[in-house]
């Protein structure tokens, strides 16, 4: 097989290892401290894979987002708070076994969850990956004109409560993917005169404005808040006893984690309520739910990190990201000089399988790394906002800075955070216009070329068999989001999603 006819060589790297260690230590803090989350560390993190190795960045980055998963848990349980959206479903069961004065068994629960859902995650990755790209790679500009589109469907209707700001926010991610030179024709367009947007927008800048500045202006709201913890009782330690009573559950979280992260658009919040409310119908004890039950804690938390192996399917596979997190990761390759898709297998196969293995390896290294350092994140906890947020804004803007050695770029993080924030709170949705951002150019180069293929001629989007594929997928999911916006369904309290 060719995962095992690799250089593993390219893999044990001293660069490559330090990236997995240094981005899930990363990944545990920032997914510990309320609000910020995978997507915010990586973006904060992103300008300093610049001058690194493709396979070392990529890297740096899973890491992070593989720790950010479990670390989320860590506030969940020790104060009640989610650390991430994906960690709202651990809170119910999570913080009630550590007011009975259970912390460490608690955050065993979920360090062996998302340990498990890791692994599970990591053999989707890599059962799933190379099939996929064997029928992707068939594909040519009609077919990835469609697959962005299909990308957009999903996020749009998947992102936000109110699917028409979705779909605005789609379109001003599409608008600004435009600024800059004309790829046919070396035209200028919405550049005002600017040598700066020839280029187009700076990808970096835009990322970190808009997740982590934004999230900067948040916190200004409430500058004394503190999250106070004491920090006792945090051995993660669990009998085999323990690990065997939660065992069926958490496999079952790892696959429904994996598979929902494989679809995208959803991520792992929605896969932690599924796996939750699963766990919740097929007990035999479902009220012991919400008070303080294993299961409600290693459950959710094995889906989470199963979701983040999925979420790089559709990502290597398709060049679609399946997360918001992915978008920026996929921003990350593209930075680079690379473009995730089907030739990513023909063109850099030793970075795809370097990414399997090493994904496997950050799995590993976030349990070790969480088991003897959760204690460390907890207490972690006790600095307050007024502290950690001047920390946070001069990371992210010399961040900007150094990646591109220019001030201009600076000032778009600064714009594009404080856009974000109304956007924010005004229910649109980051994920899809990041998302229509990053698409936009491949859309419409994909789209560009096609009709020159056909002299003008829309038929060659309804004439090719993976193309009519792609076009009843986009099909079936605006009518399901016409179905589901005509026909809305109530939800019981304990099993609602909340808006991510």
């Amino acid at each position: 097989m060719e995962l095992f006819s690799m250089d593993f060589s390219t893999l044990f790297t001293i660069e490559n290892l330090i990236a997995i260690v240094i981005g899930t230590l990363y990944g545990l803090l920032i997914g510990a401290l309320p609000g910020l989350g995978a997507t915010i560390g990586i973006a904060l993190i992103l300008p300093f894979t610049y001058a690194m190795s493709p396979l070392g960045a990529i890297l740096l980055l899973v890491a992070v987002y593989q720790g950010a998963e479990y670390g989320g848990s860590i506030s969940s349980i020790v104060l009640g708070v989610p650390g991430t959206p994906a960690a709202t479903a651990t809170v119910i069961d999570g913080s009630v076994m550590a007011k009975k004065g259970y912390p460490g068994k608690a955050l065993g629960y979920s360090l062996t969850g998302s340990y498990i859902g890791g692994l599970v995650g990591a053999l989707v990755l890599m059962t799933l990956t190379i099939p996929l790209s064997t029928v992707a790679i068939k594909f040519g500009d009609p077919e990835f004109f469609l697959l962005g589109i299909l990308g957009l469907v999903c996020v749009a209707g998947l992102s936000s409560s109110d699917i028409p700001k979705s779909i605005i926010s789609v379109l001003l991610g599409l608008l600004l993917g435009m600024v800059g030179l004309d790829g046919f024709t070396g035209s200028q367009r919405f550049t005002f005169g600017s040598l700066s947007l020839l280029d187009g927008v700076s990808m970096i800048a835009l990322l970190v404005g808009m997740f982590a500045v934004s999230e900067v202006l948040f916190t200004l709201g409430d500058l004394n808040k503190r999250y106070v913890t004491e920090s006792k009782n945090l051995k993660t330690k669990l009998t085999w006893k323990e690990i065997k009573m939660v065992a069926k559950e958490m496999i079952r979280g790892s696959i429904i984690g994996s598979f929902v992260g494989v679809l995208p658009g959803l991520g792992a919040g929605p896969a932690s309520w599924f796996a939750y409310t699963e766990a919740k119908r097929a007990s035999k004890n479902p009220e012991t739910f919400g008070k303080g039950e294993p299961n409600g804690i290693a459950a959710p938390e094995a889906a989470n990190n199963g979701a983040v192996g999925g979420a790089l399917v559709p990502l290597l596979t398709l060049g679609i990201p399946g997360s918001p997190a992915t978008a920026v990761i996929l921003g990350a390759f593209l930075i680079q000089g690379i473009q995730p898709g089907p030739k990513v297998f023909e063109t850099h196969p030793d970075l795809v399988y370097g990414i399997f293995w090493g994904f496997l390896v950050a799995t590993i290294a976030m349990y070790y790394l969480g088991k003897y350092t959760t204690s460390l994140w907890a207490r972690m906890l006790t600095m307050p906002n007024y502290a950690l947020t001047p920390i946070i804004l001069i990371i992210a803007l010399i961040g900007v800075y150094a990646s591109n050695m220019n001030i201009f770029d600076v000032w778009v993080a600064i714009v594009a955070g404080v856009v974000a924030y109304f956007m924010k709170k005004l229910d649109f949705s980051l994920p899809a216009f990041i998302l229509a951002f990053i698409l936009g150019p491949i859309i419409e180069t994909s789209l560009r070329r096609s009709l020159s293929l056909s002299d003008g001629s829309f038929s060659i989007f309804f004439t090719r068999g993976y193309s009519i594929v792609i076009l009843i997928l986009i099909l079936f999911l605006l009518g399901a989001m016409i179905f589901q916006k005509r026909n809305p369904k109530g939800k019981s309290k304990d099993t609602e999603i909340p808006n991510l």
